[in-house]
């Protein structure tokens, strides 16, 4: 028998396509290659961190089909601008976006300038606007269908448990809150918008393997947030075709504590 004639309808359809930006490492490249092991091909955005982005698309790639690598300064209007129909004359289409880059500046109410908060906006709120404004452009370019887009922004649980540490950040992140809701007001019905908040979920220099266990603990749940968690909440975001206008929180309930400063700040009381 012709195995064309017993593959499925399903078989000649490309593969979905998902920008992830700051795909190169942390929680970025967990969520590509969560994406990849759902079957999504993957581009890969990345800043500096060219080893990294090739590495992480060599782990999708053993997962799903090739995607591509692509270079940005997200703070770059015109290179914002640029990248979706960048990955599009590549790899043909491009079905979602996943604004994972992220900068984390500290400043505080009495540092804060103009020059620190443009900086955040432009990377954590103007680029994820731009790169959603792009994708309803190429979709209805390709005549797509009601909810054949989605895009997921990486939002963080202190917007509901705020403190005024790295204050500009916070704005930023506050800002693309507003953004979710409103960009799935006005991209709809093609295009889904969704937000997904961590908690604490990796380490950084700021805080020592024991610390970064104690205060990951402090949670209704007693964890917070693991990569996988959080990749995970990205892929049901991505999947569920219902799903737009909210956010997930995926934080092992630490947006129901209060805690006085950011966690990389908070002092250890237990000690003597």
């Amino acid at each position: 028998m012709n195995a064309s004639a017993t593959a499925s309808p399903d078989a000649a359809q490309p593969p979905r396509t998902v920008l992830v930006t700051g795909a190169a490492r942390r929680l970025g490249r967990e969520i590509a290659i969560a994406a990849a092991r759902a079957g999504w091909r993957v581009a890969v955005h990345y800043q500096t961190s060219r080893q990294d982005a090739i590495d992480t698309l060599a782990a999708c790639a053993s997962r799903s089909s090739a995607g591509g690598l692509f270079d940005a300064d997200l703070s770059d209007e015109a290179a914002a601008r640029a990248l979706l129909p960048r990955v599009v004359a590549e790899l043909g289409a491009v079905d979602a976006v996943v604004n994972s880059a992220a900068l984390f500046d500290f400043d505080d109410a009495a540092s804060f300038g103009h020059a620190c908060m443009e900086r955040h906006w432009r990377v954590n709120t103007a680029a994820p606007v731009l790169l959603a404004q792009a994708l309803a452009d190429h979709l209805a370019a390709r005549g797509a269908g009601p909810a054949s887009g989605c895009v997921v922004n990486l939002l963080d649980q202190k917007l509901f448990n705020p403190n005024p540490d790295f204050f500009s950040y916070t704005l930023s992140k506050a800002a693309l809150q507003a953004a979710t809701t409103l960009l799935a007001q006005a991209l709809a019905p093609t295009v889904r918008v969704v937000g997904v908040a961590p908690g604490l979920t990796l380490t950084s220099h700021l805080l020592s393997d024991e610390r970064f266990a104690a205060l990951h603990a402090q949670s209704p749940l007693g964890r917070s947030s693991t990569p996988e968690d959080v990749a995970g909440a990205v892929r049901f975001a991505l999947d569920n075709r219902s799903i737009t206008g909210t956010t997930l929180l995926v934080d092992g309930g630490q947006h129901l504590m209060r805690f006085e400063r950011d966690f990389s700040l908070m002092q250890d009381t237990s000690a003597p």
